[in-house]
C-alpha cells in the first residue's frame, strides 16, 4: 500500500491542463447521416447524478464468506450486517457472490428480472493502471483526484486531463441533433437545471420542473385571469417592436424563441396519458414521473433521440453513512422500480437505458464517522436494452494488501468511465467512427473500430 500523498505527488506533476476541448465536432456531416438512416426509432439516456460520492461498498457488498469477512474488517463500523444483505442472483467473472443494501429491493427485482446490471469499480482514469504502476507511482492519475468539484465535472465530461465546459451528453447531441424536429426544443432535457453533462459546442439544455406541464414560462404571462390576458398583450406588443442595437434584437429573439417552446412543450405535455403507474411523493420519483411523461409525447415534440439529467444531491457521508443511507437509498431503488414499470406501461422500455454517476467512490475505511472520499466505485444501469441480471467491470477481491487500494481503502478504477460511456453513446446512435468526438482518451482503452461493444452490457 503506497501513502496518499506520494500518490497524487505524480497526479500534481501534469499540471494545468487547458480550459477547453479541442474536437473535430465542426465536422459532422458522417454522423448526423449515419443518426438519420435510423431516425425511425426512438431511444433515450436517463442520466442520474448521485452527486457528492455515493459509498457503494455499502451499496454492493460480498456475501461469500471470506470476502465479506474482509469487508468487515476493513469497513469496521461502517460494515453492514451480512443476514441483511439483499441476494443476488449470479456471481462474478471470478464466481464471487454479492448482495445489496437492505433498503433496496426494487434494485434487487430489477437485477432478478433482467432489468438492471451492475458496473463494478468503475472510475475516472487516465490510462489502463496494474499493480505495478502504482507501487511505484508511475500511473497517470486525473487532474484533481478526489476533489470534488474535478471529479464531478469528469463523470459529466469524460475527459479526465483537462478542465473543459462541454459534456459528453452535450457532444452527442451536437452529433445527432438533426434527427430531431428544429424546433427550439433541445435534445438534452434537465430536471436539474444548468449542468455540464449535456452542454454542448452548440446544444444546451432545455430545464423543465417535475410538477405540471414542466416548462417553465414567464411569471403570470397568460396566466388565464383577465388581467394576465391584459399582461399578455403588453408582452407582445413590446417584443413585437424591431430593434436595431445588436444586443436588443438578440435578446428580443431569445426571448422569443423561449416563450414559443415553453408554450409548444406545454401544449405537447398535457396530451401526455394519465399513468397507471404510481409513484412516490418524493423529488427523485416525482422527476422520473416527469420524464416518463415527456417520454410519452415524444412524437409530438418531434423527438428520436432525448437525453435526460437528474441530481439527487447529498451523498457526501463523511459522518452518519448508515443512516443517511438507510433514508436515501430506498428512495433510489423505488425510483428506479416505479420507473421501469412506467416505461413498460409506454411500450418504451427498450428504447430507455437509465444509468447511474457520481464523484467517485469512497474509502473502504472508516473515519470514525463515515467515509472519506476515493476513486472507483459500482454503477447500476437499467432498461430493456441492458443485459441485466449481471455484473460487469471487475469487483476488485478485498483485503489489506491489495494490489489496487492506493491508501485507507481507496481502490482504483479497473474499468474507466471512457468504456462506460461509449458502450451508452454507440447505443444513443453514435457512429464508431465519431466516439473520439465524444470521449477523446477512449482510444487509451477501447479500439472504437472493434466490433465488441467495450463491455457488453447493452445490446445494440
Amino acid at each position: 500500500m503506497i501513502s496518499r500523498r506520494k500518490f497524487l505527488s505524480h497526479g500534481c506533476s501534469l499540471g494545468l491542463a487547458t480550459a477547453t476541448l479541442s474536437t473535430s465536432l465542426l465536422n459532422l456531416g458522417l454522423a448526423r447521416r449515419a443518426a438519420a438512416q435510423g431516425a425511425g426509432d426512438y431511444r433515450a439516456l436517463v442520466c442520474i447524478l448521485l452527486a457528492g460520492g455515493n459509498d457503494s461498498w455499502n451499496m454492493v457488498v460480498p456475501t461469500d464468506t471470506d470476502q465479506y469477512g474482509q469487508y468487515q474488517a476493513i469497513r469496521s463500523d461502517l460494515a453492514l450486517a451480512r443476514s441483511q444483505l439483499l441476494p443476488l442472483a449470479g456471481t462474478t467473472a471470478t464466481g464471487r457472490h454479492y448482495g445489496l443494501h437492505p433498503g433496496m429491493p426494487g434494485l434487487q427485482a430489477l437485477f432478478a428480472s433482467g432489468d438492471a446490471a451492475l458496473l463494478c469499480n468503475v472510475g475516472t482514469l487516465l490510462e489502463p493502471v496494474n499493480a505495478t504502476m502504482l507501487a511505484s507511482g508511475s500511473a497517470l492519475v486525473p487532474l484533481g483526484l478526489f476533489s470534488h468539484s474535478d471529479q464531478i465535472q469528469q463523470w459529466q465530461t469524460g475527459v479526465s486531463d483537462q478542465r473543459t465546459t462541454t459534456g459528453w451528453g452535450g457532444r452527442v447531441a451536437d452529433l445527432l441533433q438533426d434527427v430531431n424536429a428544429a424546433n427550439g426544443i433541445s435534445m438534452n432535457i434537465s430536471l436539474s437545471g444548468n449542468n455540464v453533462f449535456q452542454s454542448g459546442a452548440s446544444v444546451t439544455e432545455y430545464s423543465i420542473k417535475a410538477e405540471g406541464d414542466g416548462a417553465a414560462g414567464l411569471n403570470a404571462y397568460d396566466d388565464g385571469t383577465e388581467f394576465g390576458a391584459y399582461r399578455k398583450q403588453m408582452i407582445d406588443d413590446l417584443l413585437a417592436v424591431p430593434q436595431q442595437q445588436i444586443l436588443r434584437r438578440e435578446y428580443r429573439q431569445r426571448l422569443v424563441d423561449a416563450i414559443d417552446s415553453q408554450k409548444l412543450f406545454s401544449a405537447a405535455l398535457r396530451q401526455a396519458p394519465v399513468l397507471g403507474t404510481v409513484f412516490g411523493d418524493n423529488p427523485f420519483s416525482q422527476s422520473l414521473r416527469q420524464i416518463a411523461r415527456v417520454i410519452a409525447v415524444r412524437d409530438q415534440l418531434g423527438a428520436r433521440r432525448q437525453t435526460f439529467f437528474i441530481t439527487v444531491g447529498g451523498w457526501d457521508h463523511h459522518d452518519d453513512v448508515l443512516p443517511n443511507q438507510a433514508a436515501m437509498l430506498p428512495v433510489i431503488s423505488a425510483g428506479l422500480l416505479e420507473f421501469r414499470d412506467a416505461l413498460q406501461e409506454l411500450s418504451v422500455l427498450d428504447a430507455v437505458t437509465t444509468f447511474t454517476t457520481s464523484d467517485f467512490g469512497r474509502t473502504l475505511t472508516s473515519n470514525g464517522k463515515g467515509s472519506d472520499h476515493g476513486w472507483g466505485g459500482h454503477h447500476i444501469i437499467m432498461g430493456g436494452a441492458v443485459n441485466g441480471g449481471s455484473f460487469y467491470g471487475d469487483y476488485p477481491e478485498i483485503h489489506p494488501d491489495s494490489p489496487l487500494d492506493v491508501g485507507r481503502g481507496i481502490y482504483a478504477p479497473t474499468t474507466s468511465v471512457d468504456e462506460y460511456f461509449a458502450e451508452l453513446a454507440r447505443w444513443f446512435g453514435v457512429p464508431a467512427s465519431e466516439l473520439t468526438d465524444v470521449l477523446p482518451n477512449l482510444g487509451r482503452f477501447y479500439s472504437p473500430q472493434s466490433s465488441d461493444l467495450p463491455l457488453g452490457f447493452l445490446r445494440l
